[in-house]
C-alpha cells in the first residue's frame, strides 16, 4: 500500500513520472484551469534576469513547459540545462523541443540532488511544480545546491501548488486535488492513481515558506510569494556578490 511506501523516494517519484508522462501537460494544464501556465510565466518574471550572455539550469525540468516563457522573456539567454530524474519526461521534453530553440537547450537525466553540477557555473536557477516530491531533508539538500552552482549574483526562482490554508475557499481546492483529480484520471485516464499523487504531495508540501528559510540559512537573498490566495507559492532572488 501506497502509506507503506516512501513516496519521497527517488526511484518511487521516477515510476510515478514515467508512467504519467504521455499525458502529463495535457493533464496539468486542463485541470489546473489553466493556472499552471500562469504560473510558469510568474516563476519567470520572478527571475529578473540582467543584460548579458547568460547561462542556467531549469532542475527537476519535467517537460520543459517553462523554457518558452523564459526564451520569450529573456532571449539573452544562451542555455538552458534541465536535469530530470524521469526518462519518460526527458524523452517527452525532447520530443517538444522546436528546433529553433533545441541549440540552446541541453539534458542531464539525473536524481538533481546527487548529480554533480559544478559550482559558480549558472547565472540562474529555475524549478516549476517540483518541490513538493521532495521532503524537508530533501528540500535542505536542494537549497546547497541551488547556492553551490549560482555564480555571485546569480539569481533563483521555484513555483509550486501549495496548500492554501487560511483561504475561505480551501475546501473547494483541496476537494479539486483529493477528489475531482482521482475521479477524472480513474475516468478519463484509466491510470494507476499516479496524478492522484499530486494532491497528496501538494498537501504535504504545504507551501514553500520553509524552503525559503533553507535558502537563506545557505546565504541566499529569498523573498517568498504567494499567487492566487496561496494556491501556489514561490521563492525567488540570488546569491550576494
Amino acid at each position: 500500500m501506497t502509506s507503506e511506501i516512501d513516496i519521497y523516494d527517488p526511484d518511487y517519484v521516477r515510476d510515478i513520472f514515467d508512467r504519467c508522462s504521455d499525458k502529463y501537460i495535457a493533464f496539468s494544464t486542463i485541470c489546473s484551469l489553466g493556472f499552471t501556465e500562469i504560473w510558469r510565466r510568474q516563476c519567470a518574471e520572478m527571475l529578473e534576469l540582467s543584460s548579458g550572455d547568460l547561462k542556467g539550469y531549469d532542475l527537476m525540468a519535467g517537460t520543459g513547459e517553462v523554457w518558452p516563457h523564459l526564451l520569450k522573456q529573456y532571449p539573452n539567454i544562451q542555455s538552458i540545462c534541465a536535469v530530470d530524474i524521469s526518462p519518460g519526461m526527458h524523452k517527452r521534453a525532447l520530443s517538444r523541443l522546436h528546433e529553433m530553440r533545441a541549440h540552446k537547450i541541453s539534458f542531464i537525466e539525473d536524481n538533481v540532488l546527487a548529480s554533480e553540477l559544478p559550482a559558480s557555473s549558472s547565472d540562474f536557477v529555475v524549478s516549476t511544480f517540483g518541490l513538493k516530491t521532495f521532503n524537508h531533508e530533501q528540500h535542505a539538500k536542494l537549497a546547497e545546491l541551488v547556492s553551490h552552482v549560482l555564480k555571485p549574483g546569480g539569481r533563483f526562482a521555484f513555483i509550486e501548488a501549495s496548500d492554501p490554508k487560511g483561504w475561505w475557499f480551501r475546501w473547494l481546492y483541496l476537494f479539486h486535488l483529493k477528489t475531482v483529480l482521482p475521479l477524472v484520471e480513474k475516468t478519463l485516464l484509466r491510470g494507476a492513481q499516479d496524478f492522484s499523487m499530486i494532491g497528496r504531495y501538494s498537501t504535504n508540501f504545504g507551501n514553500a515558506a520553509g524552503f525559503a528559510t533553507l535558502l537563506e540559512q545557505c546565504g541566499l537573498e529569498v523573498s517568498y510569494r504567494k499567487f492566487f490566495f496561496g494556491c501556489a507559492s514561490g521563492v525567488c532572488g540570488s546569491k550576494p556578490r
